[in-house]
């Protein structure tokens, strides 16, 4: 288990609020967070090399991108909570299309904001975690620290 901070800690060390988890493959590959003070998207850059693995792309988001993430966020951490408390199964995730009408169409909304323009920058992302639930309504348990790529 990664080592627990409370968020004021967090913030005094550096590192920045993720707002939204939109891939994860054996951590956090993709997704909305906290950069030089606004929100920006992340994607990792170059997954199959180990010298990169902690490597992103990161271009900033629009303040009508993120309401939008914000709002589909919400509904996946109302079904992640429905699902651990056993009242909905894997089948009902809202991520698996037709599910939820207004993920649907959230998912159609974002997409092309989803996607790095080519002067996004690449960023090592150092993560940092506290000691709240893996998902909520603000955001993950993940934090992340920027720093420049090598």
């Amino acid at each position: 288990m990664a080592e627990t901070h409370d968020e004021e800690e967090l913030i005094a060390q550096g590192f920045r609020r993720v707002y939204a988890e939109l891939d994860r493959y054996d951590g956090l590959r993709a997704g909305l967070a906290d950069v030089d003070g606004s929100p920006h998207y992340f994607q990792g850059y170059d997954y199959d090399h180990a010298d990169t693995a902690d490597e992103y792309l990161v271009w900033p988001a629009s303040e009508a991108a993120v309401a939008l993430e914000r709002e589909q966020w919400a509904i996946f951490v109302g079904w992640n909570r429905r699902h651990e408390a056993g009242e909905a199964g894997p089948e009902s995730h809202p991520g698996h299309g037709g599910v939820d009408a207004r993920y649907d169409e959230l998912t159609g909304l974002l997409a092309a904001h989803r996607r790095p323009p080519a002067d996004a920058r690449r960023l090592v992302g150092e993560p940092g975690f506290d000691a709240g639930d893996r998902y909520r309504a603000d955001g993950l348990d993940q934090w992340f620290r920027w720093h420049p790529a090598r």
